[in-house]
């Protein structure tokens, strides 16, 4: 297509797009998809050449910013040299990924269990605590995201889970939100132990011996980007401990760097039994995801058969692309950057951006994962309306930024390699933005 006009590779992208591709989470007649012909580092484009900053990070995965060169690099070698491999063969590229993460990963998890993605991440996680428990229950938050497959969809707590509750053993109970407390708090510390309190009643009343895992997004990121408040995440884990119950984090969005830590859990003084990723370890670049299990979990399959497998676990691409973009991450500091970025930058940008514009009722956030949560009245914190978010969308699109939206928020969430000086480019999007009269 040498000869094709940018117009012309637009509009034939539309065509096909709106003839032939069938969009997730769609009602498809009235879509008009944003068209992305090319990126670099923290910038997408158009085929008419006008670039964007990508401040969605596609869906929060581009971790290491768009066609980083080593990976695509170790990509093309690997393509090279043996494209595809059966799972239960022996493969170097395979061993070496897995050798990567578990290296990040805390003491006594020696383990990884190679996915598609992140869903099946989740639901293989799932099938391994059911299984090292000989318990049912799945125990998630309704603010949660987990994927759409069986189990994962309906441990995730939104609602898309509601036309797709097709598996059993799946309970919900509300996690911390301090912002809009379900517990009538009026501290991050009492949030924290009226949450506790509520999720040990929960346990009680199921009853404990039923319930095999809690699964968590260690920052439910979809959902809000909802930080954890003092004590939490202990405070899960004592709870877990003391009945029995596996402890799950998902980690599939906020792993890999975003939160300026190789694991969101490292910030906090918890270590769970099960890990789930995807997204970031990679970048997206190659489908992948995985399960990183604790030594005491992966022991039952010693001379017991793990039930579950993927023709496509530990792919040969997908495995080059995570030695390349983790051993890239490392060298060129990448999840320090995203640590500096979140705490000198970032945090205070965002601030000010709150103390000057009324609409914008709390920033939450940590490295380069953060959510503005915009509201029509300060003192009510009721949300904006979706026609709000709406008009933001395209004012942000307009003076191109590529925006993350999610109800009545708006998420910032820059590659881990953002530089100051595109903070700051986006920042003043923002700031001009919000300074519309968006409500009236």
């Amino acid at each position: 297509m040498s000869d094709t006009s940018p117009a012309e590779l637009d509009a034939l992208t539309r065509q096909l797009d709106r003839d032939h591709v069938f969009h997730s989470w769609s009602a498809q007649a009235g879509l008009n998809p944003f068209v992305v012909a090319g990126g670099l580092g923290s910038r997408v484009w158009d085929y008419d050449g006008r670039s964007y900053l990508d401040f969605s990070s596609q869906l929060v995965n581009v971790n290491i910013g768009h066609q980083h060169p080593a990976v695509v690099d170790a990509i093309t070698k690997q393509a090279q040299t043996l494209t595809t491999v059966a799972p239960a063969t022996a493969n170097l590229t395979r061993g070496e990924a897995a050798k990567r993460i578990v290296d990040r990963a805390p003491a006594g998890f020696n383990k990884v269990f190679f996915t598609n993605g992140g869903a099946d991440a989740n639901e293989n996680a799932i099938r391994m605590a059911r299984l090292h428990t000989g318990r049912d229950t799945i125990l998630s938050t309704y603010r949660s995201y987990h994927g759409n497959t069986g189990a994962a969809i309906v441990a995730t707590g939104d609602w898309r889970r509601i036309p797709n509750q097709f598996a059993t053993g799946h309970v919900h109970f509300f996690g911390p939100f301090a912002y809009r407390s379900e517990f009538w708090s009026t501290s991050p510390e009492q949030e924290s132990e009226r949450a506790l309190h509520h999720l040990e009643r929960v346990i009680q009343s199921e009853g404990a011996g039923t319930i095999a895992a809690i699964l968590l997004e260690t920052i439910p990121g979809t959902a809000g980007v909802l930080m954890p408040p003092p004590g939490y995440l202990e405070g899960v884990r004592a709870l877990c401990d003391r009945y029995g119950i596996m402890l799950i984090f998902d980690e599939v969005m906020c792993g890999f760097g975003r939160t300026g830590q190789w694991f969101a859990f490292q910030g906090y003084d918890v270590v769970p039994d099960l890990i789930t990723f995807a997204k970031g370890v990679n970048s997206g670049y190659i489908p992948t995801g995985g399960v990183i299990i604790s030594d005491e979990i992966a022991g039952d399959f010693d001379t017991n058969v793990f039930p579950g497998g993927l023709t496509y676990s530990g792919h040969p691409l997908a495995m080059a692309s995570i030695v390349a973009a983790l051993d890239a991450m490392e060298a060129e500091g990448i999840v320090t950057n995203a640590a500096r970025i979140g705490t000198d930058v970032l945090a205070p940008g965002l601030a000010a951006l709150a103390a000057k514009h009324p609409i914008i009722g709390e920033v939450r956030g940590v490295g380069v994962f953060w959510a503005l949560d915009l509201v029509a009245d300060p003192e009510t914190r009721e949300p904006v309306s979706a026609a709000v978010m709406g008009r933001i969308k395209s004012e942000l699109l307009a003076r191109n930024l590529l925006p993350f939206l999610s109800d009545n928020r708006v998420h910032v969430v820059p590659p881990c390699v953002v530089t100051d000086a595109e903070v700051a480019e986006a920042l003043a999007i923002y700031d001009e933005v919000f300074g519309l009269d968006l409500l009236g």
